[in-house]
C-alpha cells in the first residue's frame, strides 16, 4: 500500500525524527524547514495540513531533514536568520548571529551622544552588529573589519539587503592591528572560546560554525588583550570599547579593561542573567 505523505504526517514524522536526534526544538525546526521548502509561512502550514505532497516536494525536503538530523544548523539550511528584527544571510563562512548579541547593540546605542560619529565593528562576520547599528545611526560612518574574505562577502550582501551598503565600509584585516584612526565606538564579538571548553559546545557549533571565529588562545582571552592594548590609541576622547564575553570571563575581561586605562568599566548581563557585555571609556 502506497503511503500518502500529507503535510501534517510529514511534519509529525520529522518532529519525531529530530527529537530522536537530540534537537532542542524539534517541532519548531520541522515547521521552519518544511515551510522554507514549500514556500509557506507557518500559518500556511496549518492551513495545508491535509495537502498531499508530491514527489518533487518530498525529494527537496528529504536531504535537508537528513542534514538537520546530523545537527547541521537550521539557519545554514535556510540560508538566513533574523537579528535586531532584520534579515541576514548566513553561510558556513560566518557565525550565526544570536539574540544574546543584541545586548551589545543595545549597549552601543546607549552610549551614543552625538548625531554624527564613527564606529568600528571588529570581527564583523555576517555584519549583523555593524549593519544593525548602521540602521539605527543613519549619520554615522560604520567600518566593519574581519580577517575572512568569505565572511566579508556575506556581510557586504547583508549591507545591501538592509539598505546600508553606502554607509558601511568593509575592511579585511586582523584585529591585532586595527586601522590607524580613532573612533567614537569600537564594538566586537570576538572569538572567546577556550580550547578546554571546545568539547562542551553543541554539535551545531563545534562541527559546523567557523572555528577561527570561535576559538581564542590564552584561555579565551587573547582577542580581548589585543583589543584593550590598542584601545587608548584607537578611541576618541570619551569613546567606548564594548565587547561580548563568555559567561565565565567577566572578571578577567574587566581587569584587562582597567589595566589598559579604560574608565567607567561595567558589565551588562543578558536577559538570562548571565554576564554578556563588558565596556569601558577612554577619558
Amino acid at each position: 500500500m502506497t503511503v500518502i505523505w500529507t503535510l501534517l504526517r510529514l511534519l509529525r514524522w520529522t518532529t519525531d525524527y529530530f527529537d530522536g536526534k537530540g534537537i532542542s526544538n524539534p517541532r519548531l525546526d520541522a515547521e521552519l524547514l518544511l515551510a522554507h521548502v514549500l514556500e509557506l509561512d507557518r500559518v500556511g502550514l496549518y492551513l495545508n495540513y491535509e495537502r498531499p505532497l508530491n514527489e518533487a516536494e518530498l525529494d527537496a525536503i528529504r536531504p535537508l531533514v537528513k542534514r538537520r538530523g546530523q545537527r547541521e544548523p537550521l539557519q545554514y539550511l535556510l540560508g538566513q536568520t533574523e537579528f535586531w528584527s532584520l534579515p541576514f544571510e548566513v553561510t558556513p563562512a560566518v557565525l550565526i548571529p544570536r539574540a544574546d548579541t543584541e545586548i551589545l547593540v543595545e549597549e552601543a546605542l546607549n552610549r551614543v551622544d552625538a548625531e554624527v560619529g564613527e564606529l568600528l565593528d571588529v570581527g564583523t562576520g555576517s555584519g549583523a552588529i555593524a549593519i544593525s547599528l548602521a540602521t539605527e545611526l543613519a549619520d554615522w560612518q560604520v567600518s566593519a573589519l574581519d580577517l575572512s574574505v568569505e565572511a566579508l562577502e556575506v556581510a557586504r550582501r547583508n549591507a545591501e539587503r538592509n539598505g546600508v551598503a553606502g554607509q558601511v565600509r568593509f575592511l579585511q584585516a586582523d584585529l591585532a592591528q586595527l586601522p590607524q584612526q580613532q573612533y567614537d565606538l569600537i564594538v566586537s564579538n570576538p572569538p572567546y572560546v577556550a580550547q578546554a571548553e571546545w568539547d562542551e559546545l553543541m554539535p551545531e557549533v563545534r562541527c559546523f560554525e567557523p572555528r577561527q571565529a570561535l576559538l581564542a588562545e590564552d584561555n579565551g582571552l587573547d582577542c580581548y588583550r589585543k583589543l584593550t592594548s590598542q584601545a587608548q590609541n584607537r578611541l576618541k576622547p570619551r569613546g567606548w570599547l564594548l565587547v561580548e564575553i563568555g559567561y565565565r570571563q567577566a572578571e578577567a575581561v574587566q581587569q584587562l579593561f582597567t589595566a589598559a586605562g579604560l574608565q567607567d568599566v561595567f558589565v551588562r548581563d543578558d536577559y538570562a542573567g548571565l554576564p554578556r557585555v563588558v565596556g569601558g571609556c577612554h577619558r
